[in-house]
């Protein structure tokens, strides 16, 4: 999907959640409470928002001062309290506990573990705390999830890994090494169902790892391995769940003598995977726009919370809740032939920033960086 299709389809699928917008700001003490809201626009009232980790560069660069802003724009009165897990499940949950604690009755949760965190999330409900499920779908009574279509992205990665190593000859003529995303995040077992459903039967998985805390140094070493058992001179395609991973796999390629140019793949468009892209690294990324998931959770958090009925795009079920309003924002490919137009355009990286750190550039895509349309000048 082109980036401009992608926007004509984001503006519409906003436009409808921007329709109830009125309502909240009527909502009294009194009709709220019936609807069950906790609090009001007029008011305000304190918003906890609860990110896994700061290792992915994306949390605290995009997802944080996104959220924030949208909250702002959405509710000028409301505090947002922040808290970042750094992969600990259990001071997740701590974090969850000192907010019902302090009163705070609407939660926006990125869960380090999503089965772990269900308790916390029945608890929350007992306080007569919202919980929106941001980006991982949490296990428990949850109100509302927002995130990107991961199963889209798992066939986003398959396909690009597929006509890559097609390009080089018979796609059975080697084997390839997968490396998914960590168990404890129900979103790498969606990639992996999407990246499953375009290989199998049309490559030769030899290795195949599911990664705890979608660890770069621990994907390096499985890597390694498989190089190791493999023979580095057979491997033809690497499947790695995201571009932290892919960090950590490229250099190990290198070390390990695997060919140059043998197709790797990545998501969350980081500025190091773009880099290893021009350089030939890395073959793709996906760039999910993490402005419109923060908007998403924005409005799913201020409508839930001034009592109003919500709506998504869709719904999902989580193994304890069913029926859960979501909103799935559609990824988009990103290669070296598409850098300018996706996330140069929509202002993710820059010019400037794909200079690398040594002063030289890794090159450029032709018809490169300028081409930025006033409405993609904002933050993703």
């Amino acid at each position: 999907m082109g980036i401009r299709r992608f926007r004509v389809a984001a503006r519409g699928v906003s436009l409808a959640f921007l329709l109830g917008l009125g309502a909240c700001g009527t909502v009294g003490k009194d009709s709220g409470a019936a609807n069950g809201a906790v609090g009001t626009l007029a008011e305000g009232f304190r918003i906890g928002l609860l990110l896994p980790e700061k290792t992915t560069a994306r949390y605290e660069k995009y997802d944080r001062p996104s959220i924030t802003r949208a909250v702002a724009s959405l509710c000028p009165r409301c505090e947002l309290v922040y808290n970042n897990a750094n992969h600990d499940h259990a001071t997740q949950r701590r974090q969850i506990d000192a907010l019902l604690g302090d009163g705070v009755k609407v939660l926006i949760l990125d869960a380090v573990d999503a089965k772990a965190i269900a308790p916390s999330v029945a608890k929350a409900k007992v306080f007569g705390a919202k919980v929106v499920a941001y980006d991982r779908l949490a296990n428990g009574p949850v109100d509302a999830y927002t995130s990107f279509d991961n199963v889209e992205i798992g066939r986003m990665q398959g396909r690009a890994l597929l006509d890559a190593i097609r390009a080089g000859g018979d796609p059975r003529r080697g084997p390839i090494v997968m490396l998914n995303g960590s168990p404890e995040d129900p979103s790498a077992a969606e990639l992996k169902k999407g990246a499953h459903s375009v290989l199998d039967g049309r490559v030769t998985i030899a290795r195949e790892y599911d990664i705890p805390g979608w660890n770069a140094a621990k994907a390096a070493d499985e890597a390694v391995s498989a190089f190791a058992a493999l023979g580095p001179g057979k491997v033809i395609g690497i499947y790695s769940a995201d571009d932290g991973m892919a960090g950590g796999v490229a250099a190990a390629m290198e070390r390990s003598g695997v060919r140059p140019g043998t197709p790797l793949t990545g998501q969350d468009a980081e500025l190091a995977a773009i880099r290893r892209i021009l350089l030939g690294t890395q073959t793709m990324t996906v760039y999910k726009p993490i402005g419109s998931e923060a908007r998403s959770a924005a409005r799913f958090a201020v409508d839930i919370a001034c009592g109003k009925t919500v709506y998504g795009t869709t719904t999902v079920a989580n193994g304890t809740t069913v029926s859960i309003p979501a909103r799935l924002i559609p990824p988009v490919l990103v290669t070296s032939a598409t850098i300018a137009g996706t996330v140069v355009e929509d202002s993710l990286i820059t010019a400037a920033d794909l200079v690398h750190p040594s002063g030289r550039s890794p090159g450029r895509p032709a018809g490169a960086y300028g081409r930025r349309s006033p409405a993609s000048r904002r933050a993703p």
